[in-house]
């Protein structure tokens, strides 16, 4: 693996001009495309759980197909908080981002001493456990008909929800920006770095005195509660959850956006997820039973012709226009 300075590292990490232009489109939505305001609450949910996955993915080297347990872990969290009276948005988000990092946590040492196929295949298993539990348990969860009649307060005592969904685009773009800027600073610390010598080569960072499996479970942690958050927010924003959180089909999509956007980047969330949720929402409004062609499609396109997602794409094609024009 190839060193790179810690200047230079910090630097690579800190926000940068594309970063600040993508706020400011985000924010620029919101009064540009009123009547898109349900599905760009729905987009930015998914690039913060695009996101978690990267930091555990593109940093620590892990692929799992179980993400989507503490994305549901923090769904229901939040729903149940609200029934039961704990209708505080903010307090029942932090709540259920703890709820979820808690379960990672507890869950990693013993997940992360797999690696390759068998860690995929004992996510994968997890995954449909969980599943089939929620399932199960409808006291808790409310079996197929899931959570409803979820209320939260004003956000901040001052900014109710309403109808339009004014409030709650503003409020989960407002816990994107943090987080995000939370997850810049830990990729860019020596925590970071390290999780990108485990990515890159376990072997010799454990010849060199480094323990592998603690940092890829602080990792496994960090981005399970990030997942949670995720949950909390998609419930606050929809007053409703179901057993979908917890599917399979939740984890490959996540995956799916990752791949589209960029591994290993972080802002790689903020291209997938808005290209893949988009195209779902009006191919699938075009075709209801043909939207996954058009997103397969692109996803092989991306894989086989291009390096680094449709980001890592863009950048080529702007590299080769500049040479031939140099």
């Amino acid at each position: 693996m190839t060193s790179l300075p810690a200047g230079c590292v910090l630097n690579r990490h800190r926000i940068g001009l594309g970063e600040l232009a993508w706020f400011a489109a985000a924010l620029g939505s919101f009064f540009a495309f009123p009547e898109y305001l349900a599905l760009g609450t729905s987009v930015l949910v998914m690039v913060l759980l695009v996101l978690s996955y990267d930091l555990l993915l593109g940093y620590s080297g892990v692929l799992s197909l179980g993400h989507a347990v503490y994305f549901g872990l923090g769904a229901f969290v939040a729903g149940r908080l609200s029934l039961a009276g704990w209708s505080d948005p903010v307090a029942d988000a932090i709540v259920a981002l703890v709820a979820a990092g808690i379960a990672a946590a507890l869950v990693g040492p013993f997940l992360l001493r797999l690696t390759g196929l068998p860690l995929l295949m004992v996510t994968l298993a997890l995954c449909v456990l969980v599943f089939e539990a929620a399932h199960q348990a409808t006291r808790i969860t409310g079996g197929d008909d899931g959570l409803s009649g979820i209320q939260f307060d004003a956000i901040f005592g001052l900014f109710d929800w309403g109808l339009g969904g004014r409030a709650s685009y503003l409020y989960v773009l407002g816990w994107l920006a943090l987080t995000y800027t939370v997850l810049k600073r830990v990729v860019a610390s020596p925590f970071g770095v390290m999780l990108q010598g485990i990515r890159e080569n376990p072997r010799r960072m454990r010849l060199i005195g480094n323990r592998v499996l603690p940092h890829r479970v602080t990792a496994y942690t960090i981005s399970g509660a990030i997942a949670g958050l995720a949950g909390a927010l998609f419930t606050e924003a929809n007053a409703f959850v179901g057993l979908g959180v917890f599917s399979l089909e939740t984890s490959i999509d996540v995956l799916v956006m990752l791949v589209l956007g960029g591994v290993g980047t972080l802002y790689g969330a903020f291209v997938g997820a808005p290209v893949y949720m988009v195209l779902k929402h009006f191919s699938s409004q075009w075709n209801p039973f043909c939207w996954m062609l058009v997103i397969g499609l692109l996803l092989v396109a991306v894989v086989m012709f291009g390096r680094g997602g449709l980001l890592g794409s863009a950048q080529m094609l702007i590299g080769r226009v500049r040479r031939t024009h140099a």
